[in-house]
């Protein structure tokens, strides 16, 4: 039924944010996904290439040209399979999600057994946010005999944010076999990891994914990330460098560690390790206790839209 009104354009509720701990995880992450995502660097798009390549380029004003040349290719052919998911790739890329839905949502009306065109959209509903419906499209754009590496991994992306992380864990497993040592896909499994109390393996796994040659600036900042919150703060600084200036390095391990002073993040990520957390103070909490209490909630929704962009969906 979902499925049918994710092609139809009907929206169902929405599985709520995700999940608390989810939540805490983005909040710690956001700093440094967003000073290393900028950092990367590709050689430019020229303007003699008649036809656009399909590859997504990773710097912000390549991505700016790369969609604006595909969306030229988009009013003359609306209809052409490659134009739209490059299109709608580009769109994605620029954080224009709904956009995004909208190009391909009529594509996928119009080829409702094209399994590279449902791929598409299911990974488009979930950049937006609409986690029920990708979940059920993203069911139908691979077939059990032929299981399809990427949409394995996106339906992880999903999973972990409706806070399903057991059945994310076995995507991206299944995701791994097909395709061993993916980086994106063991990026996504160490940050399910953390979000199911190990810390250790989420690590591990972290660091066979920055081993990788393919590995980028987002699985680097989400090592950074868990290591931080393992107080090793000194090499998450020095992995941080690799994408970022030294200064800013500095300033986005300052920034983890204010939120572990300041907050409840560090205290509850400690509870959920099954980590020892300093004894709380006897009596009535304090106006800074119940200040940050505050601000943890009310941040919520905005961090757990931040974890969509740390999940990724290929």
């Amino acid at each position: 039924m979902i499925f049918k009104e994710a092609l139809s354009g009907a929206r169902p509720q929405v599985v709520g944010a995700a999940s608390r701990k989810l939540a805490l995880l983005a909040m710690t992450a956001l700093p440094l996904c967003l000073a290393g995502c900028k950092s990367l660097s590709m050689s430019d798009m020229t303007a003699s290439i008649s036809r656009p390549d399909t590859e997504v380029p990773s710097a912000p004003e390549d991505v700016r040209r790369y969609t604006q040349a595909w969306e030229k290719r988009y009013d003359a052919r609306p209809n052409d399979k490659e134009t739209v998911l490059a299109y709608a790739r580009g769109l994605r890329a620029m954080g224009q999600y709904d956009q995004a839905v909208a190009v391909l949502q009529n594509l996928a009306l119009k080829n409702p057994d094209d399994l590279e065109i449902l791929g598409g959209y299911g990974k488009a509903l979930a950049d937006a946010g609409r986690l029920s419906e990708a979940s059920e499209v993203l069911k139908q754009s691979h077939r059990p005999e032929k299981p399809n590496w990427s949409i394995l991994s996106a339906q992880g992306s999903v999973a972990d944010q409706m806070g399903d992380h057991g059945s994310a864990q076995a995507f991206y497993r299944e995701s791994l076999k097909i395709n061993p040592g993916e980086p994106a896909v063991l990026s996504n499994l160490g940050l399910s990891l953390a979000l199911t109390k190990r810390l250790d393996q989420a690590e591990e796994t972290l660091r066979l994914a920055n081993a990788h040659p393919k590995a980028d600036a987002r699985v680097r900042q989400n090592l950074a990330l868990v290591l931080a919150l393992q107080g090793k703060f000194t090499e998450a600084e020095a992995i941080s460098a690799r994408d970022v200036s030294p200064e800013q390095a500095a300033a986005n391990v300052t920034t983890i560690r204010q939120m572990i002073s300041q907050s409840n993040t560090w205290r509850e990520i400690q509870k959920a390790d099954g980590k020892p957390a300093p004894s709380p103070a006897s009596g009535a909490a304090s106006p800074r206790q119940r200040t940050a209490k505050t601000q943890d909630k009310d941040s919520q929704d905005a961090w757990s839209k931040a974890a969509a962009a740390t999940l990724r969906t290929q």
